[in-house]
């Protein structure tokens, strides 16, 4: 499929072809589900936890005797019933990750990109150039249509577009390696740099289609 590449100012600068197995799939909700739901679990810091018992910084001796007192048996102050005591069964450290197989991974990330062409929220950049004024790259991104938008570079933006682009909010910009389905999805328009689809396309020609 062949579609429009443009200037930052909205010009066109020709065009491009598409690999129709990465950009034209029918895109698969379920698995750009897992894929998000698989990311944000790696995200988690998993640090909440409980002291137990044992951690309680009280004495375990026992508070009272035995008999004689007529109060109910029982031992230290730290057990779960009586406030500032330990939690049985609380949170502990742990990491939240898992796995998810490769391909599921690939065919999200397809399914992603596919989506954004279909919804015609896919721009393809010439070149990711500035004059490094954020005032004048915001209006050129609102011509664009882009307020919320997720652009994909390939190491080829000039120091004063990545100066200008991290003052505009809303906008996020991220390597060709480090494309994403939750970041591809959570922004309204997609911006890939024209250098960067040859290498996302070798990233994601050999996998399969799965049924």
């Amino acid at each position: 499929m062949k579609i429009n590449v443009v200037k930052i100012n909205g010009k066109k600068a020709g065009d491009i072809e598409l690999n129709d197995s990465i950009f034209s799939i029918e895109p698969r909700v379920d698995l750009m589900s897992r894929v998000v739901n698989w990311q944000l679990s790696k995200r988690r810091t998993g640090s909440h936890a409980a002291l137990s018992r044992s951690e309680i910084n009280l004495t375990k001796s026992k508070a009272f005797k035995q008999k004689g007192t007529g109060r109910a048996r029982r031992g230290a102050n730290s057990v779960v019933q009586f406030r500032g005591g330990g939690v049985v069964h609380g949170p502990l450290n742990r990491s939240h990750s898992y796995k998810l197989n490769k391909k599921i991974r690939k065919m999200g990330l397809k399914s992603a990109l596919s989506s954004k062409l279909l919804d015609k929220n896919l721009i393809i950049i010439d070149k990711l150039e500035s004059d490094g004024k954020t005032s004048s790259l915001r209006k050129e991104l609102e011509r664009l249509g882009v307020v919320s938008g997720c652009i994909i570079q390939s190491g080829d933006a000039n120091n004063e577009f990545l100066r200008a682009i991290s003052n505009i909010p809303n906008i996020k910009i991220i390597p060709e390696m480090g494309a994403n389905v939750y970041d591809i999805l959570k922004h309204t328009k997609l911006i890939i740099a024209k250098n960067a689809i040859e290498k996302l396309e070798e990233r994601l020609a050999w996998t399969q289609v799965l049924c």
